[in-house]
């Protein structure tokens, strides 16, 4: 019980310095998103209507940044994220709430083959150390080693532009309607491909080296030569003796993985114009809106201490030695 009431201490207070971080630092950024409209706008907007758009927005108000930081807290424990100042009059929250999903689906789904193919092929290399299996560890380290946008590129490149195979950008055909039919979902699968793709040849290779090394060590344990000396079959001594002991540092990055799938795709969606959250968040930084901006640093921030949280309890579940309180 004190293991847990020192893990939800510690991220409370983690959770108040981000969520405070999270207000200043759009605060701190050059410029204005009324400036920024109407510099988009292109003379569409007469300079006569700045201040008219200043009270629209409600940036008229001669606040204090400290009653700025309180009213903020005031909205955000009533769950009001505010009104975005690009999609006006549309609330931040139903903007996170449609762009979410997309990136949760995505890369979400994405991670989680990575960590079962790249878990299952280091047990698998690692258990086999020093055999031709070896030949594919360079393999990894090279996709491990390529950098993430250039690696997006590579894939529009080659199966898109030259072979014609997938779309480059687009979540879906914009000539359907968002439904849960067979026609819609196919073509979120379809366009949703080449991103999903990136993500896998990006990640795997982390996963398959990890794995490997693991395995490598706790293959020179006493319990696994004592499974050999029972006459166990091989791969029971693999999957239920190495294996399982092998795996505990990676179920416990893995929940890891999960909280960064909210904000760690910014690139990804860029390249392949995805409407996930990571590129609201890029539109919301180009065009100052700070109730966007605010949101998605929110919601990203929130994911992650959560899968912090979740991957302390997996891993103290796990392996109950981390549990032991200190004397």
């Amino acid at each position: 019980m004190r293991f847990l009431l020192r893990r939800v201490a510690f991220y409370a207070l983690t959770a108040w310095a981000a969520i405070t971080i999270n207000f200043f630092i759009p605060r701190m950024l050059p410029g204005d998103p009324v400036t920024a409209l109407m510099g988009r706008m292109q003379g569409r907007i007469d300079s006569d209507a700045e201040q008219s758009l200043r009270v629209l927005f409600g940036l008229d108000q001669d606040l204090s940044l400290w009653q700025q930081y309180v009213e903020y807290w005031r909205l955000l424990l009533t769950g009001d994220l505010g009104l975005s100042f690009t999609h006006f009059p549309t609330p931040v929250a139903d903007i996170v709430s449609q762009s979410l999903p997309w990136t949760v689906g995505l890369v979400g789904v994405a991670t989680i083959i990575a960590f079962l193919l790249g878990t299952l092929a280091g047990s698998f290399l690692g258990w086999r150390r020093g055999s031709w299996a070896d030949g594919l560890l360079p393999v990894a380290t090279f996709f491990q080693a390529v950098p993430y946008f250039w690696l997006g590129l590579i894939t529009i490149a080659v199966l898109s532009v030259n072979l014609g195979w997938f779309p480059s950008s687009g979540s879906y055909d914009r000539g359907l309607m968002p439904a849960f039919t067979g026609e819609f979902i196919g073509s979120v699968i379809y366009y949703g491909f080449l991103p999903a793709l990136t993500v896998v040849l990006s990640s795997v290779a982390g996963w398959v080296l990890g794995m490997r090394n693991m395995m490598v060590t706790v293959s020179s344990e006493d319990y696994v030569t004592v499974a050999h000396a029972k006459g166990l079959p091989e791969r029971q001594v693999m999957l239920g003796y190495a294996a399982r002991n092998a795996v505990l540092p990676q179920v416990s990055s893995f929940a890891l993985s999960l909280g960064f799938v909210v904000g760690g795709t910014l690139i990804m969606e860029m390249v392949f114009s995805y409407q996930g959250i990571g590129y609201t968040l890029y539109q919301a930084v180009s065009t100052h809106d700070y109730p966007l901006m605010q949101g998605c640093f929110l919601v990203i921030t929130l994911s992650v201490l959560v899968a912090n949280m979740v991957a302390d309890l997996a891993y103290a579940l796990l392996d109950p030695r981390t549990r032991t309180e200190d004397r």
